[in-house]
């Protein structure tokens, strides 16, 4: 037997490779920095020390390579998870702002970054910045960092508008940036023939990112309908899990057979799941929980090893210059778009800097036009400029996000709260009716388009309503109606707020027009929950008057929820945890 030791095996590599981040990220965190930081960190210095230790190790920047098949696995990962995030009928009132912001991506970001490095950048170093240069980088700009993000959110316990944008956002902000690049690349390749009139080039390149997307949708479609299709017919729920990761492994895949994104296909897969079968996605999520720590950390120290920091000294001036450019284009785009959105001031200031992070599409993006000899001419430029600028993105990008969140006040805010129910999509700013009858369809209505609706059908859930308030009449003082029914199945409250700024005139006892309306459906195991939230609504219209204007005067349902979690809101939004400790009761349901 031969004892000589040769560290060249694969499995020994993952295991230094996931034993170095592991220690690197918990190093990191302990100092208060998120520990994706010292994942990538620990990777650009384990690059750094190959000349020195590859011996022992064997690491060496081709490692990586060794590993594809498992980044890209864990890029669909990200890729579906944070496309599960759209869920359509959840963001209903986000539409206007993710599309507004989604505007400021396609349009502020890459015209400051474009202008900026062919003004300013053309000055430092006029033969590297050419137009063609530029525009590329402009694309790649856009891109942002999914999996950073989310880790980002799940790290700092993060809940409320600002992160329900974020995470909704970052999925689609990487389609802006694919659509963008591919449409950038196919008209410089196009016109760099100097055939055919103008216009036949902005056909050719809008063709691309036609037919970029249209591949992924399909492959994606084919993947997670097939899936569900097996899920009626032979996979019973104990596999359910592993069949999603077949989805992710044949989005990709089909995707990458066709010279298609495979991330742009595996986040189609989550969003075609989550919009057709919302508990599948849950299932899917949980099954891969467990490990998801070894996932992201033996990943991202991977990504920190694809990094050569030593391009940063090499072009310094530029690297400095494009990263700045873009954290300005994207603040200034999300500024923009959320004061257009009318949002709550906290969401506006902070969301653009959430949005530093920069990862793996950019990667790929960078890696194209490295391969295509179509751009030999600007590939070592957009090559040294934007995986330099990445790198010190990886370093700094996490930690921005996490700032905003803890600056915008929804920082370790997951824990559950009385009135969690009361999300975004469960609020209604406009609500409008001339009877009860008319209120309480409207908001029945918008209820059962919910994710979680009652256990009853939607006709004869208004009905017991109806019929409970023919009993009694929920009208309470100063504006407050609060309509309900108490059913025989089910496991927690669930409901729905309407609001009027302007009042309606639904005969309250004491003549008032009512401009809060709180629809609930209580099954009869939560009537605690139930007798709690009455009193709580009671405590906002009597015991607080300034809260209860800002609510019956939200300008949209991000405003109102913003109200109900608010700092200040505690007192009667309170956390369940804090509650029951100092009633003394354990989270079991025990005394203390």
């Amino acid at each position: 037997m031969n004892l000589t030791f040769t560290p060249d095996d694969a499995l020994y590599h993952l295991a230094l490779v996931l034993v170095s981040g592991i220690v690197g990220g918990e190093l990191v965190g302990r100092v208060g920095l998120p520990k994706v930081t010292g994942w990538i960190g620990t990777g650009i210095l384990l690059r750094a020390l190959d000349d020195h230790h590859g011996a022992f190790t064997g690491l060496n920047e081709n490692t990586v390579a060794n590993f594809r098949p498992y980044m890209s696995f864990v890029l669909g990962y990200i890729g579906f998870t944070v496309g599960a995030a759209l869920h359509f009928a959840s963001l209903r009132n986000a539409g206007k702002r993710l599309g507004l912001l989604l505007l400021g991506e396609a349009t502020v970001t890459p015209a400051v970054v474009a202008l900026t490095m062919y003004g300013l950048g053309r000055m430092v170093a006029p033969e590297e910045m050419t137009a063609r240069a530029c525009l590329i980088l402009a694309a790649v700009a856009i891109a942002g960092a999914p999996g950073t993000t989310v880790l980002v959110v799940q790290e700092a316990r993060a809940r409320g508008i600002l992160t329900r944008t974020l995470v909704a956002a970052v999925a689609l902000i990487d389609m802006v940036a694919v659509a963008a690049f591919i449409f950038a690349t196919s008209y410089l390749a196009e016109g760099s023939g100097g055939d055919g009139p103008w216009h036949a080039t902005w056909q050719v390149a809008f063709g691309s990112v036609v037919k970029e997307f249209g591949v992924a949708v399909a492959v994606a479609a084919i993947s997670t309908l097939g899936s569900l299709v097996l899920l009626r017919t032979v996979v019973g729920p104990a596999f359910l899990g592993p069949l999603m990761v077949a989805v992710i492994l044949a989005a990709w895949g089909g995707a990458a057979g066709f010279g298609a994104s495979g991330i742009l296909s595996c986040t189609f897969a989550g969003m075609i799941i989550t919009n057709v079968r919302h508990d599948t996605v849950r299932s899917a999520e949980a099954y891969l929980h467990s490990i998801g720590g070894a996932l992201f950390a033996a990943f991202y120290t991977f990504a920190g090893m694809n990094l050569d920091f030593s391009l940063v000294l090499h072009s310094a001036g530029l690297v400095g210059l494009y990263f700045l450019a873009r954290f300005v284009g994207k603040y200034a785009g999300a500024f923009a778009a959320m004061s257009l959105a009318d949002v709550p001031t906290r969401v506006r200031n902070y969301l653009g800097i959430a949005l530093l992070p920069h990862g793996g599409v950019a990667v790929g993006l960078i890696l194209f036009v490295q391969a295509d000899a179509r751009f030999s001419d600007v590939a070592a430029t957009v090559t040294t400029v934007g995986l330099a600028a990445l790198a010190i993105n990886q370093l700094v990008g996490p930690s921005s996000a996490r700032f905003a969140l803890w600056r915008a006040g929804e920082a370790d805010k997951d824990l559950p709260r009385l009135l969690d129910f009361l999300d975004e999509h469960h609020i209604s700013a406009n609500v409008t009716g001339n009877t009860k009858s008319d209120v309480i369809r409207s908001l029945a209505a918008q209820l059962y388009t919910t994710e979680v609706k009652p256990s009853v059908s939607q006709e004869d859930f208004v009905q017991k309503v109806l019929e409970r308030e023919e009993e009694q009449s929920t009208c309470l003082a100063e504006g407050l109606m609060i309509p309900h029914a108490i059913l025989e199945e089910g496991a927690d409250i669930t409901g729905i707020l309407g609001i009027s700024s302007r009042g309606l005139e639904l005969g309250a006892p004491d003549g008032q027009p009512v401009h809060a309306v709180l629809l609930l459906a209580t099954p009869q195991t939560d009537r605690k929950r139930h007798l709690e939230v009455l009193a709580a609504f009671a405590r906002i219209i009597t015991s607080d008057v300034n809260l209860r204007e800002q609510l019956y005067h939200a300008r949209s349902a991000a405003h109102a929820y913003d109200v109900l979690h608010a700092d200040e809101a505690e007192d009667i939004n309170y956390f369940l945890e804090d509650a029951m400790a100092r009633a003394g009761v354990r989270q079991d349901g025990s005394a203390g």
